[in-house]
């Protein structure tokens, strides 16, 4: 009985060029095409690639670190309360059990601790971190990433993707090779 082979999924396309010149045109025309979902690699650091590489749209960071000191602020002040009128209320000179101004300290402290917290690990969720292996590194000659070649990976995501059409462009726009990206 013969094994049954399924095709497996593409992530993309890595095309190859020579030039850094060659991937900066070559990313200016992906992008007036209407690509999005792009990455670049590049032996060293090409400040025009990592701009025309990154959507530039809002952060949800700001919004992660808010919700994540308001639960910390929360948090605090209902142990606090739950401890000093709940559990074990001590009657100490006839002051009132909740005491707002004494809760401040501690408050403030876990607002900053779970909004760090937070900002740490929302970062890592959003970054899709850890990530120790990547679908390019399944391409054989993107070994060449870190000594001599340029590559552009258009991911499979983008909603203007299309196999023969997105091959087509990438060869059109002077690539040396365009390979498939597997999972």
């Amino acid at each position: 009985m013969a094994a049954t082979r399924f095709p497996t999924p593409t992530y993309g396309l890595l095309a190859e060029f020579d030039a850094p010149q060659a991937l900066i045109a070559a990313l200016e025309a992906v992008r007036e095409k209407g690509y999005r979902k792009l990455d670049a690699f590049t032996p060293f650091p090409i400040p025009k690639v990592s701009e025309l590489v990154v959507d530039h749209r809002k952060s949800k960071v700001p919004l992660i670190v808010l919700c994540g000191g308001l639960l910390g602020a929360a948090t605090a002040l209902a142990m606090q309360t739950w401890i000093s009128v709940v559990d074990y209320p001590l009657n100490v000179g006839n002051r009132p059990l909740f005491s707002w101004p004494a809760f401040i300290p501690v408050t403030f402290e876990l607002l900053v601790l779970f909004a760090a917290f937070s900002a740490v690990f929302g970062m890592f969720i959003l970054n899709g971190l850890p990530r120790p292996h990547h679908p390019v590194f399944n391409v054989e000659r993107f070994e060449r990433a870190t000594t001599d070649r340029y590559f552009l990976l258009i991911e499979a995501a983008d909603p203007n993707f299309d196999r023969e059409r997105t091959r087509e462009l990438l060869a059109s726009l002077g690539a040396s090779e365009v390979n498939d990206v597997d999972w």
